[in-house]
């Protein structure tokens, strides 16, 4: 039931056709990638192709091309490997019932991806550059995205430093590339709610530091605590603040939302130490839409235990890309251990999970204009 325009734009087609495609010289048989699109594993495994642009210094961006997936050259002395310069996106591309392949909101992720390149002193992408790319590469690779219920094709755009050099500065030559990935429903066997670890002397991103932007960084330091929550048995980890170690602020890779007994959604405040989702952003509209409060602030863990303790904190969810929305079957730390919902999804969490998966997969009006056709 997609009601943006059908028709692909202009302009879009203008964008696709910067890009040279060059395709592989060894396809994956229809065989093969029927096989693998019915059973897909998220991550693993890849479509034929990738889009690249080069960007040099002296030069700015060119070379737009379409060109076999593959290892990367790179030499012992690329800056990316010894001082960490690059940044990554995560957006799907989705199946309608008319076959027709759309995208959700990219214009925010590819704003998202400017300011964090801004962040890493690497070069801004434009958008016109970046949602021509994810255009090229499934029209190239239309084959690879699933057609089943709540699959689809995974995109991930990414940027390094790509000079050959050791030291402390910009790198003057960077690569940006798409790579896809079919993918199935982030929860193969119905929605289950997870369990959350808070951490209390570990830290995600701090002030001034680059928890706004989406780099490998940030991820890397949520690695440790994860293992560790589910030394203690725990599916992930929530972090506090970095200067009082007091206020919620996201999970390693998802942002946080509260569902408050008088049915008011509260999330963290952005404080520039935490992810602007794309995924939290639609989820506030959603639920502003369906008439509930909407508020962001800091909210103190002391609040979020006694809520739970009483009853004024009814649900808790997290949301990213990958998984929509996750609900939050227990929570604890240090001093307290709290179920939620018996271990059920909450009511709210689900109504609004659903509504945006359908308006994703086309099955309800997008009356926001968030679907881009992409295909």
């Amino acid at each position: 039931m997609t009601t943006s325009s059908t028709i692909l734009p202009a302009e879009l087609e203008d964008l696709v056709a910067l890009f040279d495609v060059r395709r592989t010289d060894a396809p994956t048989s229809d065989e093969a990638r029927a096989e693998l699109v019915a059973a897909p594993k998220f991550g693993t495994v890849f479509t034929d192709h990738m889009a690249r642009i080069t960007w040099r210094a002296d030069v700015g961006w060119a070379d737009r091309r379409i060109e076999k997936y593959g290892p990367l050259q790179m030499d012992p002395a690329t800056a990316v490997l010894h001082y960490a310069q690059e940044i990554f996106e995560g957006l799907k591309a989705y199946k309608h019932a008319d076959g027709s392949v759309w995208t959700f909101r990219p214009d925010l992720n590819a704003a998202r991806f400017a300011r964090s390149a801004h962040r890493l002193a690497l070069p801004a992408l434009s958008v016109d550059d970046f949602i021509g790319s994810l255009a090229a590469l499934v029209r190239t690779d239309l084959a690879w995205v699933p057609g089943s219920s709540d699959s689809s094709l995974y995109l991930r755009p990414f940027m390094y430093a790509s000079e050959v050099f050791l030291g402390v500065r910009p790198s003057a030559e960077v690569e940006y590339l798409v790579i896809a990935s079919p993918v199935g429903p982030y929860f193969a066997g119905g929605v289950k709610p997870v369990s959350i670890w808070v951490a209390d002397d570990y830290h995600r991103a701090g002030p001034g530091g680059t928890g706004a932007a989406k780099c490998g960084g940030n991820y890397a330091a949520s690695l440790l605590p994860q293992l560790e929550a589910q030394k203690l048995g725990f599916d992930q980890v929530c972090f506090l603040d970095a200067i009082e170690n007091l206020y919620l602020e996201e999970l390693g890779g998802m942002n946080v939302f509260l569902v408050m007994a008088d049915g008011s959604v509260h999330t963290p405040e952005l404080t520039g130490s935490i992810l602007e989702g794309v995924t939290r952003s639609s989820i506030l509209q959603l639920a502003a839409d369906r008439g509930h409060d909407v508020v962001e602030r800091r909210i103190p863990l002391a609040e979020v235990a006694a809520g739970l303790a009483d009853g004024s904190v009814k649900e808790i969810f997290a949301c990213g890309t990958a998984a929509v929305i996750t609900p939050v079957g227990r929570l604890a730390g240090g001093t307290f251990d709290h179920t939620l919902n018996g271990g059920e999804p909450g009511e709210l969490t689900m109504e609004i999970r659903d509504e945006l998966t359908d308006i994703q997969y086309g099955r309800v009006a997008d009356r926001h204009g968030w679907l881009r056709r992409l295909a």
